[in-house]
């Protein structure tokens, strides 16, 4: 088995870390490239400017704070990555960008709810599990 390209989705809690802290372990094993991956909250449409811009400009903002630490974990490790912010659902971005960029591995974090949870509270990690193109690797 091959692994080129591992997507990482994280969110800034300390399980999807722990993913990505395993997942540069195992990219360094399997030579492989990391994309880590942020999806933040939808841009507000029904402001006007100069508001929206600065409502954009926040959110990326709060979005680059999010993904610094990991990109220090795998700078530090000296793990080839790239990385993308992107608007919406995550579970339809981490799906799509998967599907787009052949990503052979999802690893991310869990809270650990049961199934039964999962599926009432409508965990983004037991929606991915359900229709990602790929295997995906859960972390606890």
């Amino acid at each position: 088995m091959e692994l080129k390209k591992i997507l990482v989705p994280v969110d800034g809690s300390d399980y999807s870390m722990r993913a990505a802290e395993y997942a540069a372990d195992m990219a360094k094993v399997m030579d492989s490239e990391l994309l880590l991956l942020h999806c933040h909250k939808a841009f507000p449409v029904v402001l006007g400017e100069p508001y929206f811009q600065k409502a954009i400009n926040k959110i990326i903002k709060k979005s680059n704070e999010l993904l610094e630490p990991y990109r220090k974990v795998l700078q530090n490790d000296g793990v080839e990555f790239i990385d993308r912010i992107l608007e919406g659902p995550p579970t339809q971005a981490i799906c799509e960008v998967a599907k787009i960029e052949k990503i052979d591995l999802i690893i991310m974090g869990c809270r650990g709810r049961s199934d039964l949870e999962g599926l009432l509270l409508g965990s983004c990690t037991h929606r991915v599990l359900k229709t990602a193109p790929c295997p995906v690797l859960v972390i606890r």
